[in-house]
């Protein structure tokens, strides 16, 4: 099993050493004049006003954090039986064999460190069923800043330490359920920089379940399983997308008895898409959702699955995409187009155009916290979106997109729920006032959920939870949930506190 809180703190550690060896490898090499010359095309569409040592500083952690995912990755599947083969290390004679190829490679290649001999291991992993875009060389950054031939034989000592008593592996990831809420630890801590960049913060299982029953689950119930769709556009380490997922699975497997799993489980896949700005987000849902789709096909060796696909790309989901109310939003055409066009190296323009360039019947998600941390997209934003006002949070803007992205219906015809968990900030400060006097009455809002007094493990900020469809109000009045007061104190099981008890129930009458 994975002692996750021992694997977090020791990998944070590695993390530091990776990003050391990184700037020690990288002061001026072909890697570096990329990032370089990324960093200018984004200065001058002003996707960006970092300075270069704050934006390849951001290249190194992401290059770093994803060197270790790529190994977690490769481990999790040895472990638990899913590679014919050990690549990286393993218990007893796995272990024996996966040295014994790295020295066979160094027979063959002599000139080759540590690092080439992982860069090979990867692109063998790649030819793998579902792990091509995991180990992508276009869009992946560990490809753009490789370790040194060093800083890769730390990371072989770090996943092939053993316990002194037994001989076992330290960090063993076998688990007999392919439990992956592990790697969730990992996306909101993993990295300090990108936790503060990104704002990371999980969303509790019981929270995305509570949000995916008013939404996901009308939106079956009314345009059905084979054409239901949902997205979550700031989709993190993947909480929502798994659990719409399931949702999705289980109705494939109660109305269609007769199809493979396989096909079940693709079904599911392709109702459920997920976009997010942290390229290192995106790899681990997609891995979660990898692992999720062959248990549910009953695969047990990789090399038998399906190449399953995804609707899964790292990008901008307030920037890229088609913005389907834009005639109704402010700013100027020039400067939205003219940001619009740029894309980062990790950004797969295809797949994050296709993915936002469509409506869904349900749009759910945990936008991130905080006011824009690049002063050039801080204004980008202000030019798409007429809520961005003042000193505004992203939760505004995101506010804008979730209803943008849903279904757009009318009174009477049907349209895309909307479901989200977002800081109540735009509520009781001045930056809301455009959000709510312009934008949310064109929308038929229909519950307002006030969550400040419940206690939601990680979540200090107030948050509120918002309901409603993409079409005009159907009605005149909101409903609203408010708190009266708080946890008296923080409860052993969040699920089951006072004030979220007491919300969950209300949900019957409101």
């Amino acid at each position: 099993m994975v002692n996750a809180e021992r694997l977090l703190d020791e990998l944070k550690k590695l993390r530091k050493k990776l990003e050391a060896d990184l700037r020690g490898h990288h002061g001026s090499s072909a890697g570096r004049a990329a990032v370089e010359a990324e960093w200018q095309e984004a200065r001058e569409t002003k996707r960006t006003a970092d300075t270069f040592e704050t934006f390849f500083g951001a290249a190194v952690d992401q290059a770093a954090v994803h060197w270790i995912l790529a190994l977690v990755f490769l481990r999790f599947l040895e472990d638990n039986g899913l590679l014919d083969r050990p690549l990286i290390s393993g218990i007893g004679e796995r272990l024996e064999l996966a040295q014994m190829r790295q020295r066979g490679h160094f027979r063959a290649h002599p000139t080759d460190s540590d690092a080439e001999y992982l860069l090979a291991m990867f692109e063998e992993a790649a030819r793998l069923p579902g792990l091509g875009g995991l180990y992508d060389p276009t869009h992946n950054p560990l490809f753009r800043l490789p370790v040194s031939g060093d800083g890769a034989k730390e990371l072989f000592d770090f996943f092939r330490q053993r316990l002194a008593e037994t001989g076992a592996p330290v960090h063993y990831f076998a688990d007999p359920d392919w439990d992956t809420r592990f790697l969730g630890d990992l996306y909101q801590d993993l990295s300090e920089e990108a936790r503060k960049r990104f704002a990371l913060l999980q969303t509790p299982e019981f929270v995305e379940a509570w949000i995916l029953s008013r939404t996901l689950d009308p939106a079956i119930r009314e345009f059905g399983h084979e054409q239901v769709r949902m997205i979550d556009p700031t989709c993190g380490s993947g909480h929502f997308l798994l659990g719409g997922f399931s949702r999705v699975l289980e109705e494939w497997r109660r109305n269609a008895l007769e199809m493979p799993p396989a096909a079940q489980a693709q079904k599911a896949l392709d109702a459920v898409a997920g976009v997010d700005l942290n390229p290192f987000a995106v790899e681990i849902a997609r891995f979660r959702l990898l692992v999720a789709a062959l248990k549910a096909a009953g695969v047990e060796r990789l090399a038998a699955a399906p190449d399953f696909r995804f609707q899964l790309a790292t990008g901008d989901s307030l920037l890229h995409g088609r913005h389907f109310a834009r005639h109704e939003l402010g700013g100027t055409e020039e400067g939205f187009r003219r940001v619009l066009r740029h894309h980062y190296a990790a950004e797969d323009t295809r797949a994050v155009d296709a993915i936002l360039g469509r409506q869904y019947h349900a749009v759910v998600g945990n936008p991130p916290y905080i006011t824009p941390k690049d002063g050039a997209m801080r204004d980008a934003y202000r030019e798409i979106y007429a809520s961005c006002y003042r000193t505004y949070g992203l939760g505004a803007p995101f506010i804008e997109r979730f209803f943008d992205l849903a279904l757009v219906g009318t009174e009477r015809d049907s349209a895309g729920f909307v479901g989200l968990i977002v800081a109540n900030s735009f509520m009781k400060r001045e930056f809301g006032k455009k959000l709510i006097e312009d934008v949310l009455p064109k929308l038929d809002l229909t519950h307002v959920v006030d969550c400040s007094g419940a206690y939601i493990p990680g979540h200090a900020t107030p948050t509120a939870i918002l309901f409603g469809r993409n079409r005009p109000p159907v009605g005149r009045s909101v409903r609203l949930v408010s708190g009266i007061r708080g946890e008296p104190v923080a409860p052993d099981n969040p699920s089951a506190g006072l004030v979220w008890s007491a919300m969950a129930l209300l949900q019957k009458w409101v």
